[in-house]
């Protein structure tokens, strides 16, 4: 499947051009649904290779707007994965003590260790997304001789040289933002407030956040040119579709697991020759 439409290359993309609706890399949701079944298999069989292998850690990323799908990723594209292995951190608001630290502090002693799967719902990227959108920046007792107009950029730089430093000591890094168009949103805050089911999904914030739609397409788009690297790279995944994005991140981390090297442990002769006198020994009793 060619998943790298979705990768950002260059530095100059805008959110516009991604259409939010698209289905293009597969005919029905019928197709979608049954390709996914399958790819859940796989990354069940690339996360044992990656535990024991225990050379990398993998690190995914999701960012979007609310109710965009991201619990649904986790939930129906991962749920496959052995609890065992898989580590997954939200992040909020920061606390008392996360403010007394550098934005990423908090961040860096929540990735994955080697062999592990960790996926953020939400990540240091809230630091230069809903940060930057409502000004928070100057409540968050940084000096103010460096709350300077660049502040951003300097941060964009901060960030790549974190996720760089993370792939030179053995972290994959995928980050996927899941691209929701508003008048879907709309659609899903609609269904939040009829049924009763998901009543409990609805938070009058996420209409306060909504009145800063334009801000945050904004942000989002120059987060994700500045920061999307080879070492980490950008997927701007259509989410207008649950069943199209969940099968697109799917087909985004197989193909990701498939450049790594990894593998079984392969046994010396003299392990091998053990193993059978183990065997017989156990077929004896």
């Amino acid at each position: 499947m060619k998943i790298d439409k979705y990768l950002i290359r260059k530095d100059k993309n805008s959110l516009n051009g991604f259409k939010t609706d698209e289905t293009l890399l597969v005919k029905s949701r019928a197709e979608a649904e049954e390709k996914l079944k399958k790819n859940i298999v796989t990354l069940d069989e690339f996360q044992a290779k990656l535990y024991a292998s225990d050379k990398y850690s993998f690190l995914i990323i999701l960012q979007a707007m609310d109710a965009a799908g991201k619990d649904g990723i986790i939930k129906h594209v991962l749920s496959g994965l052995n609890p065992q292995g898989t580590q997954v951190f939200s992040f909020k608001a920061p606390s008392y003590n996360e403010l007394k630290h550098d934005y990423l502090w908090r961040i860096h002693r929540s990735v994955p260790e080697r062999g592990r799967i960790g996926i953020f719902n939400r990540s240091h990227y809230e630091d230069v997304l809903v940060v930057r959108v409502h000004d928070l920046v100057r409540k968050h007792q940084i000096p103010t001789e460096l709350l300077k107009d660049d502040i951003w950029k300097k941060r964009f730089r901060q960030i790549n040289d974190f996720e760089k430093h993370l792939y030179e000591n053995g972290t994959v890094i995928v980050k996927i933002f899941l691209h929701l168009s508003k008048e879907e949103q709309k659609k899903r805050f609609l269904s939040r407030l009829e049924k009763e089911s998901k009543n409990w999904k609805f938070s009058a914030g996420d209409l306060e956040e909504r009145q800063y739609w334009d801000k945050y397409q904004f942000c989002y788009e120059e987060a994700i040119n500045a920061t999307s690297k080879k070492q980490a790279p950008w997927y701007v995944v259509p989410a207008d579709n649950k069943w199209y994005s969940r099968l697109i991140v799917s087909e985004i981390l197989i193909n990701t697991f498939q450049k790594l090297d990894i593998g079984f442990p392969t046994l010396s002769n003299e392990q091998k020759k053990k193993l059978l006198e183990y065997k017989e020994n156990l077929l004896a009793e």
